[in-house]
Formats: structure tokens, C-alpha cells, sequence
């Protein structure tokens, strides 16, 4: 995923969570704050896993949210990743990707991901 598309700084991850929308499923949290630009930030917490491990879950996420990145609505992101996510599987974590975005409703009308 492009570095353009990246949530960094730790005031947009604090506005997120204090302004956002939160939906979950098994495996992620979703948050989601309006803005004028698509910005998506993964948070992976050391209950995750050690480095590696998270790095490998963070990867995997970014990974999963490229393909969306034409068809979500402008708007700050985050997805939390819970522990369980570090034994999911890729296509898993791709699911669980689509079925957030669609139950935030942030995908835009006429895209290939429904």
C-alpha cells in the first residue's frame, strides 16, 4: 500500500478513535472518521504477538486493504487487529477486510467487491 494512503501520525490515530465509528468481527476492529482524503492506519498491540508477529499481521492487513483502496469512500481508517489474528489465515483476514468495509458502508456504489 502506497505510503500517500497511510495513517501516521498519532494525533490522526487518537482523532480516530475518539470521533470514529467502530464495527467489528472476529479477527479486526474497524474505526472510521470522516476526512477529505482515504488515510487508513492498522494498529497491532503487543497482545498480538512479539515483533515479528506483529509486523507479519500488519503486513498481511495492508496487504489485504490494497485492493480496496479505489473503491472505499475518502475518510480516516483504522483496523485494530485483536490477538486471535495473528493464527488467522490471509484469506481470512481478506474476508473479514470486505465484510467491515461493507458493514461501514464505506465502499462506493458500482465496485467490483460485492
Amino acid at each position: 500500500m502506497e505510503k500517500q494512503y497511510r495513517l501516521k501520525k498519532n494525533r490522526a490515530f487518537q482523532y480516530v478513535y475518539r470521533r470514529g465509528h467502530s464495527v467489528a468481527c472476529r479477527d479486526l476492529v474497524m474505526l472510521c472518521a470522516k476526512g477529505r482524503e482515504l488515510k487508513v492506519g492498522f494498529s497491532v498491540s503487543k497482545k498480538v504477538g512479539n515483533a515479528v508477529t506483529r509486523n507479519k499481521v500488519k503486513r498481511r492487513l495492508r496487504e489485504c486493504f490494497r485492493p480496496y483502496l479505489g473503491d472505499v469512500k475518502t475518510g480516516l481508517y483504522v483496523i485494530v487487529a485483536r490477538p486471535s489474528a495473528a493464527e488467522a489465515t490471509f484469506q481470512s483476514l481478506q474476508r473479514d477486510i470486505r465484510y467491515l468495509l461493507k458493514k461501514q458502508a464505506a465502499l462506493k456504489e458500482g465496485n467490483r467487491a460485492e
